[in-house]
């Protein structure tokens, strides 16, 4: 029999039923008023085959001397229907008895689902209450009928349909099947905002998850219409117009209609900005006795004259919380108050604090945590059991919880303790995956064609812990990475994080030996502030180079001269001092590595120890997309705690943005470095930092700076031991292409200097003799002749533009620079190109 078919019908003769059984019951009340029922005993139940009478009959609540009247009767009458064990109850008096008549429900013997392509059985299964060995109820097929539509709306499938057919089968058994017509995926044709003056449609496309269906929605998820994701877009809007000054922002409303011409739903935001406010006064009122006002100021987030920013009056409220209750005052209640100037488009704040009501921590609950350890959860709490409940405290363990990534949801919420000042903390989260298992790709123009297999845990078995093992391998580069992380090392807000490394570089157009390396270091990461940290390190590593035969067989082994022979063209015919012989052999032919190159390879191996520190300062907006704030970062490191290399390294790295025109974002970069040898060693030229792309764009890989050029060598470049780089960019969407493609487009300018080579400058040592082109040779005393190094001082200057792509397949970028000053012996790269992807 098909549900589909007969569904009227049925609810109609139940409707029916219901009605009769209800006259019944009106009827009875009438004609056995004389002699009604007076206990359980006197009602009689026909019709029931699975459910035992006396179950029957409990739901007709008869007390010691009371009688089963006209309304004890009607309430058990809807009790029996609503267990669901019943297609119908008729009760009847008869006799001066009462006679209960039932119709059981059939028995599932099987739930089945057809045509579910999309959604396995084990997903819809558990979202339903039909269940095998389970009672057949109409009322509850309906109801998963609807769920199950519901579940495949929630994917983005609204054109679903699903029947229920029921299968009669003997003995008072059916299988329910429920046959599905998945439909297509119903997306976002279009994204609308009404009302926005101040941000263009694009950039607030930015700030919400919903994203519109276009050519790359094969490959994402957020364009299919999902009526919660509308609501957090709301919320996301909202905050950013608070976040940007906009005090009195409104979103009146997010309405989604489905357009059958384009087969989506658009999506319409309609905005009230309201005006842009600063901050105009901004104080502090206690009436909390001892407190120190002026002392507090410091942690204020809000200066008078900045852009209203309602996150930094949140984040000065917690701060404030915090350091009240260092101060011997827990119970201290911190309410920001704002007093608006409309003329003057100024938001005076007051943060008004006061003793608030004495309560503290009773228990704190954790639930739905099956994998995690409680420990975990509860660590992200500045508080505990017993301590004074503070409700910024626990506002800010809920958003470091969920700053853990480790659950879908989460939520904190409060309920009385076991007395008035006692409060109960239940932290409720939903466990989600979080191993993570990539292969990733890339090329670039400088280093071929590069791939990455690794996988990693961010809750080592719930423990908190993050471990990662990777391995590289490229045209020219391979190597290997493990790394475990401890988050709260002795239980205190530090990270420890333990490195192995191997890395192994070959030879190039712009170096000709092959390196590797393999090492360890050790790490300590310390959180200052919320936007300053602190990392101290200790690195060790073995270093070696290689160098093919053909690029180190001039030496110091001439049979013919006592004191080494010298064979570069320009000698060729002069006759050797030593010998009286004239030089005929050219060894360097099949070209040589510089002199830098091979001491280092007569050092051989060396093992290096450093010591080191990163000071880190974050304001960005966002970090992989940033639009303003400042980031700064200061490397140092000290070689030589052990070890064979004795050198100190400083660094510093800051970069600026800042939204100049809507969706046109600016940005200075200010790079610069120093290192030098200590304790009598020189600096080795491995050590030495090298111009390349990442400083000035135009140039290749190591293709700029100090460089070998004497005749005959492979022109090594040899880096320098201070540089200064300064880049400006311009970044601003492609406003024809589909917002949801991510494409921008760039022009930089860059300029930069890498000199003061500090290494080995004469070629005596090695026994032999180059010169530069033009240069006179001194025939008389040759070993006087020394290398040509190319100009050091030169500033390397380039202009270009670039294209800049968040594609499906990871970040993409494509650069043109034009170099404007450089040396004739820079190695030019015009075009660049790089990206990679993980899956």
């Amino acid at each position: 029999m098909a549900l589909g078919l007969k569904t009227n019908r049925t609810l109609a003769a139940i409707a029916f039923a219901i009605a009769q059984t209800f006259m019944a019951g009106a009827a009875v009340t009438v004609s056995v008023t004389p002699v009604l029922a007076q206990s359980a005993s006197q009602i009689v139940v026909e019709g029931n085959r699975r459910v035992e009478a006396d179950t029957i009959r409990s739901y007709f609540r008869v007390g010691p001397g009371e009688r089963l009247d006209a309304a004890k009767i009607d309430e058990a009458l809807k009790a029996l229907y609503a267990t669901g064990l019943f297609q119908d109850v008729r009760i009847t008096p008869s006799g001066g008895r009462i006679v209960v008549s039932v119709v059981e429900n059939q028995v599932l013997n099987r739930v089945a689902f057809e045509g579910n392509r999309k959604l396995k059985d084990e997903q819809i299964s558990t979202e339903i209450q039909s269940k095998p060995r389970g009672t057949f109820s109409r009322a509850l097929v309906q109801s998963d009928t609807q769920r199950i539509v519901e579940i495949y709306q929630r994917s983005g499938r609204y054109d679903v349909r699903v029947e229920p057919k029921v299968i009669e089968l003997p003995n008072g058994r059916v299988d329910l099947v429920f046959e599905v017509d998945e439909g297509g995926k119903t997306g976002v044709a279009k994204i609308v905002f009404v009302g926005n003056k101040a941000f263009s449609d694009w950039r607030l496309k930015d700030v919400v998850k919903t994203g519109e269906t276009n050519l790359l929605s094969w490959l994402k998820s957020n364009d299919i219409f999902d009526p919660d994701r509308v609501e957090v877009d709301r919320d996301l809007i909202r905050r950013f117009y608070l976040r940007s000054g906009y005090a009195d922002v409104r979103v009146v409303s997010a309405i989604s209609e489905y357009d059958p011409s384009r087969k989506g739903f658009i999506i319409t935001f309609t905005i009230d900005e309201g005006d842009r406010y600063k901050f105009g006064n901004v104080d502090i009122q206690s009436t909390v006795r001892n407190i120190d006002v002026e002392r507090l100021r410091a942690r204020l987030k809000t200066k008078p004259g900045g852009i209203y920013n309602a996150d930094a009056v949140e984040k000065s409220v917690e701060d404030l919380t915090i350091e009240v209750s260092k101060l011997g005052y827990p119970f201290a209640s911190i309410r920001p108050r704002g007093d608006r100037d409309f003329n003057a488009r100024l938001v005076n704040v007051v943060y008004v604090m006061e003793e608030g009501q004495r309560a503290y921590i009773e228990r704190i609950n954790i639930r739905g945590n099956t994998r995690t350890r409680d420990y975990v959860i509860r660590r992200e709490f500045d508080i505990v059991e017993g301590d004074a409940y503070n409700r910024a405290l626990v506002d800010r363990a809920e958003r470091r919880i969920k700053n853990l990534n480790y659950f879908k949801n989460v939520r904190i919420t409060n309920e009385p303790g076991s007395a008035p000042d006692r409060v109960v903390i239940n932290v409720d989260v939903e466990e989600q995956a979080t191993g993570e298992f990539s292969v990733s790709g890339g090329y670039s123009t400088a280093d071929g064609f590069v791939g990455e297999v690794s996988v990693g845990e961010r809750n080592l078995l719930g423990r908190g812990h993050v471990a990662r093992a990777s391995l590289t391998y490229g045209t020219r580069t391979r190597g290997f990475e493990l790394s475990f992380v401890e988050p709260y090392l002795m239980g205190q807000r530090l990270a420890l994080g333990v490195d192995v490394f191997g890395k192994e570089t070959t030879s190039s157009s712009y170096y000709s030996y092959t390196s590797s390396t393999v090492g360890g270091s050790l790490k300590l990461g310390i959180p200052i502030t919320d936007n300053f940290s602190i990392q101290p390190r200790y690195t060790a590593y073995r270093q070696e180079i290689k160098l093919d035969q053909a690029y180190n067989n001039c030496n110091n082994i001439n049979p013919n001269s006592a004191a080494g022979y010298y064979p570069t063209p320009q000698f060729q015919g002069i006759t050797d001092p030593a010998t009286g012989q004239p030089f005929t052999f050219n060894c360097y032919q099949d070209g040589e590595a510089s002199l830098a190159v091979r001491r280092e390879l007569a050092n051989g191996p060396v093992f290096v120890s450093s010591v080191g520190s990163t000071f880190s300062f974050n304001t960005l907006d966002n970090n992989k997309n940033p639009t303003n704030g400042l980031i700064v970062t200061l490397n140092e490191d000290f070689a030589g705690v052990g070890g064979d290399v004795n050198y100190s390294k400083t660094t510093l790295d800051t970069r600026l943005y800042n939204e100049i025109l809507p969706d046109v974002v600016g940005s200075i970069r200010i790079q610069g470095g120093y290192a030098t040898g200590w304790g009598g060693s020189d600096l080795r030229m491995l050590d030495h930092f090298q111009g390349g792309p990442n400083l000035v764009r135009g140039f290749q890989t190591a293709g700029w700076g100090p460089r070998d050029i004497t005749p005959g060598t492979n022109q090594d470049a040899l880096g320098g031991s201070m540089y200064w780089a300064v880049n400006l960019e311009v970044q601003t969407p492609l406003f024809f292409a589909p917002k949801d493609f991510g494409m921008k487009i760039a022009f930089f300018a860059d300029a930069g200097q890498l000199s003061d080579y500090k290494g080995p400058t004469s070629w005596a040592e090695r026994g032999l003799v180059m010169t530069c082109p033009n240069q006179a040779i001194n025939t008389t005393n040759p070993m006087a002749n020394v290398p040509c190094y190319g100009d050091e001082n030169l500033v390397r200057s380039s202009v270009g533009v670039g294209l800049i792509w968040a594609s499906p397949f990871g970040p993409l970028r494509f650069d043109l620079a034009y170099p404007i000053t450089y040396a004739d012996y820079d190695k030019k790269q015009i075009f660049r190109f790089g990206g990679g992807t993980k899956f």
